[in-house]
């Protein structure tokens, strides 16, 4: 029961938050204007980031009402998540007035944000080596802290490059979140579920309003804020002591925006651009290029994306 009301209340905050956002957005003109690389032809009103941010939050905090003990690292995941939600608010209101916002200040507050999860007790520890199970090789301090930052950075930014069809990114944040709940669950991470199951709630919240035709979107604000949350989730869920086989585990769950932000950052350095510059390349493109619409180009990927999280959770069962 604990479970279940953790993720319906950040589903219904979020569900009603959106109204509101969207109320703000437009009254201040907050919208992200349409351009040749973007499939919606009329301005969108941002900021559906603020309400996936308030329904997590809610959703996390209502874990002490119940009487669950705080876990510190559940303070660096809000304050890497302000960070990361403030510095994408800024990146939105370049957009609203037609500019694009330079990369480094983005990577530098992504760096920090990653490394509060680190500060707060969050790191990849080491790697146990299989069918020798008091054989573990402890990763120096410097490596934890190096490995954990990447890994965290890496995969806001292949979940922002999502963000490009109506419902896309709140329906993979809902199954890779889920997936992460069930990976946590076996393990015994009960902090981690409890954290995965506010963004599987915030998230189905968000996708009411976001699923094609959109009323509103996300924003930077809020791919770079989930994709911060999956990953530090993640971190502390399945990540702390990894074997070889589990290391697989978390990039499956995320399988969709890892594998088509692998192949769209090397199509682009081949091609000598900046792989931060975005274009017209990523998988839900290259579908609806296909013929697919984009309905139908969102749940194939939702398909793909069941497909790579029921393996993840195979790998955890099998071990």
């Amino acid at each position: 029961m604990t479970e279940i009301l953790i993720g319906l209340v950040a589903f219904l905050v979020t569900w009603l938050t959106v109204p509101l956002v969207r109320s703000i957005a437009i009254h201040w003109n907050f919208v992200d204007l349409p351009n040749s690389r973007k499939i919606h032809k009329d301005p969108l009103p941002l900021l559906g980031g603020g309400a996936i941010f308030i329904g997590f939050l809610i959703s996390l905090l209502l874990t002490q009402l119940l009487g669950y003990k705080w876990n510190p690292v559940n303070t660096g995941i809000i304050i890497g998540s302000i960070m990361i939600f403030i510095i994408g608010l800024i990146d939105d209101y370049y957009k609203t007035i037609g500019k694009d916002f330079p990369a480094l200040p983005r990577f530098i507050i992504q760096i920090l944000a990653a490394y509060q999860i680190v500060h707060f007790g969050g790191t990849v520890k080491g790697i146990e080596i299989p069918f020798f199970e008091s054989y573990f090789i402890e990763f120096s301090p410097l490596l934890s802290v190096v490995l954990t930052i990447l890994w965290i950075v890496g995969v806001i930014n292949v979940f922002n490059f999502l963000d490009g069809l109506d419902g896309l990114a709140p329906g993979i944040a809902s199954i890779s979140s889920m997936t992460l709940v069930c990976v946590a669950l076996v393990q015994g991470e009960v902090n981690a579920a409890f954290c995965a199951l506010a963004l599987t709630g915030a998230s189905l919240g968000f996708l009411k309003h976001n699923f094609f035709p959109a009323r509103i979107i996300m924003g930077d604000s809020g791919s770079t804020l989930v994709g911060f949350l999956l990953a530090s989730i993640a971190v502390i869920g399945t990540m702390k002591k990894i074997t070889l086989l589990s290391i697989f585990v978390p990039v499956l769950a995320l399988g969709v925006p890892i594998f088509d932000g692998i192949r769209v950052i090397t199509q682009r350095m081949i091609n000598g651009k900046a792989p931060y510059v975005a274009d017209k390349t990523h998988g839900h493109h290259k579908l609806m290029e296909a013929g697919f619409t984009q309905i139908q180009a969102v749940l194939m990927l939702y398909l793909i994306g069941t497909c790579f999280s029921l393996t993840s959770v195979i790998l955890v069962l099998i071990q």
